[in-house]
């Protein structure tokens, strides 16, 4: 899907949604400004977890699932017998694969918010063993560039890595930094906090920007302006979510 079928061609608002749970999201797709999935991305958003909410044991399957958390810590437990606790800059990874099921709720009777994406596993892949990993925030490489810091949450030295290609970036722009889509790549960019321009476009935190060419993307802020740049080869597959599972 390109942007001119959702009818836009530049940054989105995410849009709010309140799950079953009582847990709070800003997603940026599928919305209604977004309709569509972005192959191999079935969904992102921002979650917002009060103290005395979260998600219950409950069952995935069929996608992967990468957790990077914001502020505070949240804990996870799964049916392989995982526990664990994120915090702030740490990340997970979960293959759902053939069936898993996990929880999670906020760490030390405090709120907590991080940024979750859905991954479509191909069709090939989709009964694969469920796995579990996690990475601590020392463990995901960090680099200055001109204008910007960059993390690498998933990609190039860290030790998240999920059955498709992709690059998932944590990036604080100070300046003026330009993000580059590989050929046959689709990908967005999802503004976490602060202010600037995206190819000359207003783009503040909770503003989304699907890109399906590749192509160099600019960003500029006079203050700061930080981001999440994610990436990824297409399966070319129908992406059939129903609820927790993708089929």
């Amino acid at each position: 899907m390109d942007q001119s079928e959702t009818g836009a061609e530049g940054p989105l608002p995410g849009e709010a949604v309140r799950h079953g749970t009582g847990v709070n999201s800003n997603r940026a797709f599928p919305t209604n400004n977004h309709p569509s999935n972005l192959d191999p991305f079935v969904l992102f958003e921002r979650f917002y977890i009060d103290p005395n909410e979260g998600f219950p044991m409950h069952p995935h399957r069929g996608f992967e699932i990468v957790s990077y958390m914001v502020e505070g810590g949240m804990a996870h437990e799964d049916s392989l017998g995982v526990t664990n606790t994120a915090t702030e800059g740490d990340a997970m990874r979960i293959t759902t694969g053939s069936g898993i099921r996990h929880s999670e709720f906020p760490a030390d009777g405090q709120g907590c918010n991080g940024l979750q994406l859905w991954v479509n596993l191909p069709q090939a892949e989709k009964d694969a063993d469920p796995d579990y990993v996690d990475a601590t925030a020392a463990d995901l490489p960090t680099e200055q560039v001109d204008g910007a810091t960059v993390t690498t949450v998933v990609g190039g030295g860290s030790p998240l890595e999920l059955h498709t290609p992709m690059e998932y970036l944590d990036v604080e722009v100070t300046g003026s930094w330009t993000w580059s889509v590989p050929d046959d790549w689709s990908g967005f960019l999802y503004g976490v906090s602060g202010d600037g321009t995206v190819d000359g476009a207003a783009f503040t935190e909770g503003d989304v920007l699907p890109v399906t060419d590749a192509r160099g993307v600019e960003l500029e802020t006079e203050d700061s302006l930080r981001v999440v740049a994610v990436s990824g080869r297409p399966h070319g597959e129908p992406i059939e979510q129903r609820g927790p599972f993708v089929f």
